[in-house]
């Protein structure tokens, strides 16, 4: 028997006993993530041995548009850092915020270290519809990636300006003070000092002793780039010392507050949104962690990593 959905049909259609195959097709709704896709499936199945079909399934149209860019329209290349568990943790945050992104109304949006485009691009697509008129600016290192985000975006029909650039100092002048929204998943891996800024695909991980060289770099470009509502969404491990991190960029007048948090047994990311807050002003409409709190939920978690491993061992 076959079963199809409430919100679906399906039609039967029976030939002649002769070996010709009988024909089965249902139209239905499927929900994948944030995306309602319409579609056809088709059931071929032999009526010389009924246990022998085949399954045909096209998507017709989407009725809704997306909100973050689509895998199978990322362009790649072999020395550029492909979508990953940071990636999508970092556009997972970005979605998550995306009522507070909306409200914001940013008109400077910048990623550095944009890879392979699919952070920028999804940024542009959750924002689009409803803010006409942002800007987008990326910047990576690696040449290859600038030119792999230029066609992420294209496929998209999305329009940024990219550079390929040493964090973003082509753009230091042009654009100090004027970022509304800067996200960034930088080289966060603990690796030797001298495999960072490396050529190629290395450059998108290697981050140096504790994984710290290239961030303690981009934080103070941030803070010059950022505007007086400027946002920062930055992906950290927990290596990377992120409570310290959250202490640097307080003294410098930041609250923060973490989005995201994922946990493998290989490691533990955050995301963590950084907002300038001299005078009070909470990163959108949600009640404030303070740093002294995400500090000591750090720690937590730090120590029961520690716990676990010991516990493995």
């Amino acid at each position: 028997s076959l079963l199809f959905p409430q919100n679906g049909s399906a039609t039967l259609e029976e030939k002649e006993d002769d070996g010709s195959p009988v024909s089965i097709s249902s139209n239905m709704d499927v929900h994948l993530g944030h995306q309602r896709i319409d579609m056809d499936h088709s059931i071929e199945v032999d009526s010389a041995n009924p246990s022998a079909y085949s399954i045909k399934t096209k998507v017709i149209s989407p009725s809704m548009p997306f909100r973050s860019a689509q895998i199978r329209l990322v362009s790649g290349h072999h020395e550029v850092y492909e979508p990953c568990d940071d990636s999508f943790a970092l556009v997972d945050a970005l979605l998550a915020d995306r009522a507070n992104l909306l409200e914001h109304q940013p008109m400077f949006c910048m990623e550095v270290g944009c890879g392979s485009g699919y952070v920028i691009t999804s940024l542009a697509i959750m924002l689009g519809q409803e803010n006409a008129g942002i800007h987008y600016f990326a910047t990576d290192t690696n040449p290859h990636a600038a030119r792999v985000t230029c066609e992420t975006l294209e496929a998209h029909g999305v329009h940024a300006e990219v550079i390929s650039d040493n964090i973003a100092s082509a753009m230091e002048k042009r654009l100090e003070g004027l970022v509304d929204v800067m996200v960034v998943n930088p080289p966060y891996v603990p690796t030797p000092e001298d495999e960072v800024g490396c050529d190629g695909i290395a450059s998108a991980w290697a981050g140096g002793e504790n994984g710290r060289t290239v961030i303690d770099k981009i934080l103070p470009v941030a803070d010059k780039l950022l505007s007086e509502k400027g946002w920062l969404y930055m992906v950290t491990l927990a290596a990377n010392n992120p409570s310290q991190i959250c202490r640097s960029m307080r003294e410098n007048g930041y609250a923060s507050r973490i989005i995201v948090q994922r946990s493998t047994e290989e490691e533990s990311l955050h995301v963590i949104k950084f907002w300038r807050d001299s005078d009070g002003h909470v990163g959108g409409k949600e009640s404030t962690t303070s740093t002294t709190v995400i500090e000591s939920l750090f720690s937590q978690l730090h120590r029961l990593s520690f716990w676990k491993n010991g516990s493995n061992n």
